[in-house]
C-alpha cells in the first residue's frame, strides 16, 4: 500500500508498519484497558496519523497517549488488519523524546523507565530498592508509599541487598551498543 503522507511514510520507514490500512474498525480502542484515561484512543490516534497533518502529529507527540500505552498488545490481536500500534507508540514515545514534545505527564513514566533501566544496568537484574529509590528521587517522591516498605520487606517482596548476575561484562555490552549508544540515544 502506497504511502500517501510523509507521516506515515515516516513510521513505515522505522517500524514496517502501513497505518493507511486501518480502516477504523475500533476493535484497538474496544480492547484497550487505558482508552479511557488516554487523550486519543488507539483508533483516533490512527486517525490522526492518517490526516499526515504536523498539527496533528505534534498533537500526538504531545499527548498522554503515547506514555500510558502498556504494550499489551491488546490493540494487536484483536486488530483484523494485523496493525501493530505498540510498535508504533514506540516509535511516537522516541519522536516525542527526540523533538522534545514531551506531555508532562509523562515524566513520571519516563523517571520510572530511567529508574528500571538503570537497575538492570547496574545489578544485571531488577533490584526493587533501588528501583523504588531512584524512582522516588527523580520524582521528589520520597515520602510517597514510605509506609509500605517495612510491610513488603516483612513479607519477603523486598531484598536489602540486590542479586548481582555474574556476566556483568555482558550487560554492560547490551547496554553500549543500545542505550549508552550515541547513534541510539532516546531510543
Amino acid at each position: 500500500m502506497e504511502n500517501k503522507n510523509k507521516i506515515s511514510g515516516e513510521i513505515h520507514s522505522h517500524t514496517g508498519v502501513e497505518v493507511a490500512r486501518c480502516y477504523q474498525c475500533g476493535k484497538c480502542t474496544a480492547g484497550c484497558v487505558l482508552a479511557s484515561e488516554m487523550n486519543f484512543p488507539p483508533s483516533y490516534l490512527m486517525r490522526l496519523l492518517q490526516t499526515g497533518t504536523e498539527e496533528n502529529y505534534d498533537r500526538i507527540l504531545r499527548s498522554n497517549t503515547i506514555w500510558l500505552c502498556l504494550n499489551c498488545e491488546n490493540c494487536l490481536g484483536r486488530c483484523p488488519m494485523e496493525i501493530d500500534i505498540p510498535k508504533i507508540m514506540d516509535y511516537l514515545r522516541e519522536q516525542s523524546l527526540n523533538k522534545k514534545k514531551i506531555n508532562r505527564d509523562a515524566n513520571p513514566i519516563i523517571s520510572f523507565h530511567k529508574s528500571f533501566l538503570d537497575s538492570i544496568k547496574y545489578t544485571g537484574r531488577l533490584y526493587e530498592i533501588g528501583l523504588i529509590g531512584a524512582f522516588k528521587a527523580r520524582t521528589f517522591r520520597l515520602t510517597q508509599d514510605v509506609k509500605l516498605a517495612p510491610k513488603m520487606y516483612l513479607n519477603g517482596k523486598l531484598n536489602l541487598m540486590p542479586e548481582m548476575i555474574k556476566d556483568k561484562k555482558g550487560i554492560r555490552e547490551i547496554f553500549s551498543k543500545t542505550i549508552d549508544n550515541p547513534k541510539t540515544k532516546n531510543k
